[in-house]
């Protein structure tokens, strides 16, 4: 059914993403597909560019790889079947070209309750599921 999933992850809360995980490995499992692990990491501001060191972003992405990859080997699933890809930019825009470039059948996502602030400007899942191409599912913790 889903051949190939996208699942993006927070790495300032890993925890976050532990349903999703495991619901993206079920599904995955269920038709021999594949999990992609997408981390986004924010633009660096201009203004703070002089005080961090000159290789800080290539820095930032090797950790949010390491970290992926680290996730990526904890599931109970194939190895070969877990790929993991980190961007930089806006999260909910990264999340839907990626979904579009490895054209995605699933985006698997965590969600944190809904408050009062995602009500007025809106959260990244509520961005990706209005606006991804393929199938969303939210998973609430």
């Amino acid at each position: 059914m889903y051949h190939r999933i996208l699942l993006p992850v927070d790495l300032a809360d890993p925890n976050l993403a532990k349903p999703a995980l495991e619901t993206a490995v079920m599904l995955a499992k269920a038709s021999d597909g594949d999990i992609r692990l997408i981390n986004v990491l924010p633009v660096t501001p201009a203004l703070l560019a002089e005080y961090v060191p000159a290789d800080f972003d290539e820095q930032q992405r090797r950790s949010a790889e390491e970290a992926l990859a680290i996730i990526g080997g904890e599931l109970q699933f194939a190895p070969g079947k877990v790929t993991s890809v980190v961007r930089q930019g806006g999260t909910y825009q990264e999340v839907l070209e990626e979904a579009k470039e490895m054209d995605a059948d699933l985006i698997v996502m965590s969600s944190h309750r809904a408050g009062v602030r995602t009500y007025f400007l809106g959260s990244v899942a509520g961005h990706v599921v209005r606006y991804a191409g393929c199938s969303v599912m939210v998973v609430r913790r």
